[in-house]
């Protein structure tokens, strides 16, 4: 399979690499340290039509594709953590859905906004006792004349705070087998009943806005269900797919960062005379990191023209995210260990690399869930 990247793509990556360098670079320290969402710059993102890569100009998109969309969010997460992981979000969590999924008047009415740049995108999934075990979704949706009433919870969801419209998964009945049935709905944020609260003091990502929803009597017409009410749960799980790839990128412009860190100050830190990357201890450590980072890419790319050409992607999106997150980990924990004493130090940005890589691990599915996928795709008998 040929993943030499065309002309636009390589044209996108080179303008969202420019981009970060200019607008993201001189202040990612500071988002970090103060945990300062930077609209400013995703309004910029917007104007650029970054926000509308993988969709058609008709609905406010560029016209681009899965790949040329990834390479954005790698660029911008070499830089920004923070910032690419809200990007990511915005994009595959918060719009996808509705392009996806959505009625025509849906895509008219809300995703245009959004790939315009116009509102950031979030999506409602995760709830205090539903996280990897989605279906355990309490928050309900009861049928009430000619609207649903939703009443629960939500937490740990990007962007809330500075979108227009949450996309939140509900309860909307019992199936014939006994089973919840799960609907999506699309929430604007003004609704009477919807807090949104961003109080979550986090360990990385400092500065993509995390928040909790709370849903009390919320009333959402019926025209804002999104696709079909019997088919919420496969689309939720769907669009994990397409948002594993994404954070696989995002992994993978961090691991870039940390890597390229430790290559630069082993050519000049000397110890002993000479410079540390002329001993085999970091050599191998270096060798490792660019080895990991390199396979890593080679399947996100994969995964990412297979859902381009519409062919399956699940296993290879999972695999994306499951080696990518935890190599990027490793990367940073090693470029960590090359710069010695430095690398602790705030300075050297290096902790700030590894503190954001920590949630790829987690964030759309963890690692312990990417391995269940990946082993039901390649036929494992369920438990």
């Amino acid at each position: 399979m040929d993943f030499s990247f065309t002309k636009e793509q390589e044209m996108v990556r080179e303008m969202v690499r420019d981009f970060a360098q200019k607008e993201i670079a001189p202040i990612a320290d500071e988002i970090d340290r103060t945990g300062r969402f930077p609209i400013e710059v995703f309004e910029k993102i917007g104007k650029l039509g970054l926000l509308g890569i993988p969709f058609p100009e008709k609905y406010g998109g560029a016209g681009g594709d899965t790949t040329s969309y990834i390479l954005a969010v790698e660029e911008i997460g070499k830089i920004c953590g923070s910032t690419g992981l809200s990007f990511a979000a915005a994009v595959s969590l918060g719009a996808s859905p509705i392009y996806a999924f959505g009625t025509e008047e849906q895509k008219q009415q809300h995703l245009i906004p959004l790939a315009k740049g116009e509102s950031l995108g979030a999506f409602g999934l995760t709830e205090p006792n539903a996280g990897s075990d989605a279906g355990g979704t309490k928050t309900k949706a009861v049928f009430m004349r000619d609207r649903y009433v939703l009443n629960g919870e939500k937490c740990w969801i990007t962007n809330a705070s500075f979108a227009r419209t949450v996309i939140v998964t509900a309860v909307n009945g019992i199936d014939e087998q006994g089973k919840k049935k799960i609907s999506a709905f699309i929430v604007p944020t003004e609704t009477k009943g919807l807090t949104i609260k961003s109080n979550y003091q986090k360990m990385g990502v400092k500065g993509s806005n995390t928040t909790e929803l709370v849903l009390k009597d919320v009333e959402v017409p019926t025209e804002n269900i999104l696709g079909d009410p019997e088919k919420g749960f496969h689309q939720f799980l769907s669009t994990l797919d397409g948002g594993r790839i994404s954070i696989a990128a995002l992994a993978l412009g961090i691991g870039r960062a940390a890597y390229e860190a430790a290559l630069k100050y082993s050519q000049e830190r000397k110890q002993f005379n000479k410079p540390i990357g002329s001993f085999q201890a970091i050599q191998f450590k270096l060798a490792d990191m660019a080895m990991e980072l390199e396979v890593a890419s080679n399947i996100i790319y994969k995964a990412a023209w297979l859902k381009d050409n519409n062919k399956p992607f699940k296993k290879e999106a999972a695999m994306a995210k499951l080696f990518a997150s935890e190599a990027a980990t490793r990367t940073c924990n090693q470029s960590l260990q090359i710069h010695g004493g430095y690398g602790y130090m705030r300075e050297y940005r290096i902790e700030r690399y590894l503190r954001d890589a920590k949630l790829m691990e987690i964030g759309e599915g963890t690692s312990e869930i990417q391995r269940l996928v990946i082993a039901r795709e390649i036929g494992c008998p369920r438990s």
